[in-house]
């Protein structure tokens, strides 16, 4: 069976969020087939969902979620990721 075209740079996602959130649960998808047509498109791989339950989660605000991933994804966000949606939470 032969991975999408975006394997590589999901796993790359996958990766990063396993790295910086050792003992939590993330689930990506690349939702880029929703966006076909629409600036920033890119087949390999530009639009992604995040799902992510982390205890690090507790007493933070939504913005402090989302520092948190976007630290750990680092420059993939500015250079290859076009657009990401991020479900964040305690558990």
């Amino acid at each position: 069976m032969t991975q999408p075209a975006a394997a590589p740079r999901l796993q790359r996602i996958e990766q990063a969020l396993r790295e910086a959130f050792p003992d939590d649960c993330a689930q990506v998808r690349d939702v880029s087939s929703e966006h076909h047509g629409h600036a920033g498109f890119d087949p390999l791989g530009s639009h992604f969902h995040v799902r992510l339950r982390s205890a690090r989660f507790a007493g933070l605000g939504t913005l402090a979620r989302h520092r948190l991933v976007y630290d750990a994804l680092g420059p993939m966000l500015r250079q290859e990721v076009h657009s990401i949606t991020l479900d964040l939470r305690t558990q």
